[in-house]
């Protein structure tokens, strides 16, 4: 052991004045064998990071679980607006190619509430709470973390989604037959929707405004997914190629025909799985730099 500085004698200090008696380990001084050795070795690791996929499953169970209570009512509340946009179209709408596209829009629209806009809102208070410092402390990758937790979002849209392209159907008179499309459907555009609007609430600097724009993303879905493109003037039909939903309302649409051409329906699945990738990555990305600040 050796003694402190502040403990060897000091002529000029008054008498009677407390002295720092602290004493240190040798081993910790500077130039001692032990500091050389953590100098050299840098900080210590405490532990493996976890694999990719274990890790991914678990932020999904976790985020399902917290998730399961307080996103049911909102899911009905999604899929109870998507009818009621069918109940009202129907009076404008008689049949044909724009019911489809009403059908369709309206399912997907769904999906576009939990996976655009909550996401962005729940990403945007989160990383306002800090609560990314949480899931920054964990040895888990961040690719895990947006895709574990955009599953769980995407996957309360299944119900809702199927409810309303069923009594779309029934209320249009259209065929229920290719109605396991949807199961194509709704992991493509929730995987394009949920990075979206992942990366809308990492990027968006106050929660308010995550808010404001997971909502203006849900308002593009309706208005864009939902209205017939026939009806629409050139230029908005320009910014509906840009909305990554339109894809899935489109394959949806293409199905109800007698004899639905596959190869359009694969043509615009593949779209909106390439831009899931894109927008994952992305929101990937957006979580990292979020986590760092």
């Amino acid at each position: 052991m050796v003694r402190h500085e502040s403990e060897r004698p000091d002529a000029s200090r008054p008498e009677g004045e407390q002295r720092d008696v602290s004493v240190l380990p040798a081993d910790v001084l500077p130039g001692s064998p032990l500091a050389v050795e953590e100098a050299a070795s840098g900080a210590v690791e405490l532990g493996p990071r976890a694999r990719m996929w274990p890790a991914l499953g678990a932020v999904y169970r976790a985020q399902l679980s917290r998730a399961r209570v307080a996103r049911i009512p909102l899911l009905f509340v999604a899929t109870f607006q998507s009818i009621g946009i069918m109940i009202l179209m129907r009076g404008v709408v008689d049949g044909g190619g724009e019911a489809e596209s009403v059908v369709a829009g309206s399912s997907v629209l769904v999906v576009a509430f939990v996976a655009l806009n909550l996401l962005a809102q729940y990403f945007g208070q989160l990383r306002a709470s800090g609560g990314l410092d949480h899931y920054a402390t964990l040895p888990v990758p961040p690719a895990a973390v947006v895709l574990g937790a955009a599953g769980a979002y995407a996957s309360f849209t299944v119900p809702g989604t199927v409810v309303t392209a069923v009594f779309g159907c029934v209320l249009f008179g259209l065929p229920l037959t290719h109605l396991w499309v949807l199961v194509a459907v709704i992991p493509l555009a929730g995987a394009a929707l949920s990075g979206l609007g992942a990366a809308l609430g990492l990027l968006a600097p106050r929660p308010e405004l995550a808010t404001l724009l997971g909502q203006l993303g849900m308002s593009a879905a309706l208005l864009l997914g939902v209205l017939p493109a026939d009806r629409m003037p050139e230029v908005v039909r320009f910014a509906r190629d840009l909305l990554p939903s339109t894809y899935g309302v489109e394959a949806f649409a293409r199905t109800f025909g007698a004899d639905p051409d596959w190869a359009f329906v694969a043509g615009d699945l593949a779209v909106c799985a390439g831009v899931g990738v894109v927008s994952l990555a992305v929101a990937t990305w957006a979580y990292r730099r979020a986590a760092v600040r």
